[in-house]
C-alpha cells in the first residue's frame, strides 16, 4: 500500500456512441453536453502522452467512444500505439476499445499495446435495466478474449448505479472469476442528461467494495478511477481508500469529466506518506 501507481486516459475518440447504456454521456441518445469529435491528432495524443509519463503515470489508456473494435478503429488504434511507443518505451500502453475478437486483440498486442481495459461495468442480472443495446455476456467474452490473446486484463466496473447489494456481489465475483491483472473501480458520477439520476454508493460502502476486490485479488492493481474525487472528498477518506487495498488511481481527467490535477494528486500522496510507483 506504500506505492501507489498512476495512470493516465485519453479519450481518443468521443461521444457519439450508439449504444444506450444509462451511465454513460458517451451515447449519442442522451445528448449530454460534452466535447464529441472523432479520432484526434496523433501529434497531439503523443504530446499528451509525453505530459501524462512526465506526471508519473506508468499506464496510459487510450479509449474510443463506440460498441466495439472494427477494422479501421483497430488501425488506427495500433498506430497510436506504435507512436507513443517509439517515444516512451517504459510505458504501460492500454487500450479501451469495446467489445473485440482474439484476432483484434493480437494485432493490438504486435503494435505495442500491453493491456486492454474492458469492464464488466455492472452485474449480469442488473445490466439489462442499464443497456439493451449489447448483452453482458459480450463484455465478459471480450475479457475472455483479452487473457487468450496474451494482454493483460483490466476489467471492473461502476458501482452506485442503483444496483442492490447482491448485485454488487454478483459483479465482484464475476471480476474475480476472471483473474485481471488490474481491476478499475468506479463509482457512479450523476450527470441531468442521464436516465441513472442519482449514485446510491456512500464513503462506508465503497470502502467495502474495494476491500472486498483487494481480499479476493490480493495481487491485482485496484484502481480507484471515475468517482474518487466525489466519494473520497478529503484527505482522511481517501487515506482510508489505501488502507482498504486500493494501489492505483487515475490522474488527470477523465472521459468526460474533470479529475484534480495531477500535481495535486501528486502532493496528497506525499502527505499522506506514500509513493509513487516508478515501475510496472
Amino acid at each position: 500500500m506504500n506505492k501507489i501507481y498512476l495512470c493516465a486516459i485519453n479519450n481518443i475518440l468521443s461521444g457519439n456512441c450508439s449504444e444506450d447504456c444509462k451511465f454513460c454521456t458517451q451515447s449519442a441518445r442522451y445528448k449530454a453536453p460534452i466535447n464529441r469529435y472523432k479520432f484526434k491528432d496523433t501529434k497531439m495524443i503523443l504530446q499528451e502522452a509525453k505530459k501524462a509519463r512526465a506526471n508519473g503515470a506508468i499506464g496510459y489508456c487510450l479509449v474510443t467512444a463506440q460498441k466495439g473494435l472494427n477494422d479501421s478503429t483497430c488501425q488506427k488504434v495500433a498506430q497510436i500505439a506504435y507512436e507513443i511507443k517509439k517515444e516512451i518505451s517504459s510505458f504501460n500502453i492500454i487500450a479501451c476499445n469495446g467489445t473485440a475478437t482474439k484476432e483484434q486483440l493480437l494485432y493490438l498486442k504486435e503494435n505495442g499495446v500491453d493491456s486492454y481495459n474492458h469492464n464488466l461495468e455492472s452485474s449480469k442480472e442488473y445490466y439489462p435495466k442499464i443497456c439493451t443495446t449489447h448483452l453482458w455476456q459480450e463484455r465478459y467474452e471480450t475479457a475472455l478474449n483479452v487473457k487468450e490473446a496474451g494482454l493483460k486484463l483490466c476489467c471492473g466496473g461502476i458501482f452506485g448505479m442503483g444496483e442492490s447489494k447482491a448485485d454488487r456481489e454478483s459483479l465482484i465475483d464475476s471480476i474475480v472469476s476472471l483473474n485481471p491483472d488490474s481491476v478499475p473501480i468506479n463509482f457512479y458520477i450523476p450527470n441531468p442528461a442521464l436516465p441513472i439520476k442519482n449514485r446510491n454508493i456512500n464513503f462506508e460502502e465503497a470502502l467495502n467494495v474495494i476491500q472486498k476486490i483487494r481480499k479476493k485479488l490480493p495481487n491485482a492493481k485496484v484502481m480507484v478511477a471515475g468517482g474518487r474525487e466525489a466519494v473520497f472528498d478529503n484527505l482522511k477518506k481517501e487515506f482510508k481508500m489505501y488502507q482498504a487495498g486500493a494501489n492505483s488511481i487515475v490522474i488527470g481527467d477523465y472521459l468526460t469529466v474533470k479529475g484534480n490535477a495531477p500535481q495535486t494528486d501528486r502532493e496528497r500522496l506525499e502527505k499522506m506518506g506514500l509513493k509513487i510507483e516508478l515501475e510496472c
